[in-house]
C-alpha cells in the first residue's frame, strides 16, 4: 500500500453528475461501480459517491470570520498543486462558498484554503500549507 489512505462515502443525488464533477472537473479516476454507487480515487484516497437522499441543512460554523460548512472533506495539496487546481476551479466557473484565499495569515497553522458545493450540495475544502510541519501546530 505504500502509505494510509482513506476511505469515505458520501450522499449525491445522481451518478452522472457525480461522474462528471470528480471524474472530469477534478480529475478523480472512475474505480469500480454499480446502478448505486461509483468509486473515485482521489488523490490516493478512495471516496464512494452513493445515491442517497439529500439532506436540506447545512450547518456552519465561524471559522477565521467565514462560515465553514461543518460536514465536509477534501486533501491537503502541495502549495502549487493547490493554485493550480484553484485556477481550474476558477476557469471553470466554480461558485466557491469561500473563494480561494489565506486563511490565519501570519499565525500558525496559516493556510490557503477554498471550499466549494459538488453538484449534490457536498462541500468540499482543499488547503495547503507552506511548512508541513504546521498542519497540526497548535
Amino acid at each position: 500500500m505504500g502509505h494510509p489512505r482513506f476511505h469515505l462515502a458520501f450522499p449525491v443525488r445522481d451518478l452522472d453528475e457525480a461522474r462528471a464533477f470528480y471524474g472530469g472537473l477534478l480529475g478523480c479516476p472512475e474505480g469500480r461501480c454499480s446502478d448505486h454507487w461509483v468509486d473515485f480515487n482521489l488523490m490516493g484516497h478512495q471516496i464512494v459517491a452513493h445515491l442517497a437522499q439529500m439532506e436540506a441543512d447545512t450547518p456552519t460554523n465561524p471559522v477565521d470570520g467565514k462560515q465553514v460548512p461543518v460536514r465536509h472533506f477534501g486533501v491537503l495539496l502541495e502549495p502549487a498543486d493547490w493554485q493550480a487546481l484553484a485556477d481550474r476551479l476558477t476557469a471553470a466557473g466554480t461558485e466557491f462558498i469561500i473563494a480561494p484565499h489565506t486563511r490565519f495569515k501570519g499565525e500558525v497553522g496559516e493556510q490557503s484554503t477554498m471550499f466549494f458545493l459538488d453538484p449534490s450540495g457536498n462541500a468540499l475544502e482543499f488547503k495547503a500549507f507552506a511548512d508541513d510541519a504546521l498542519v497540526f501546530a497548535r
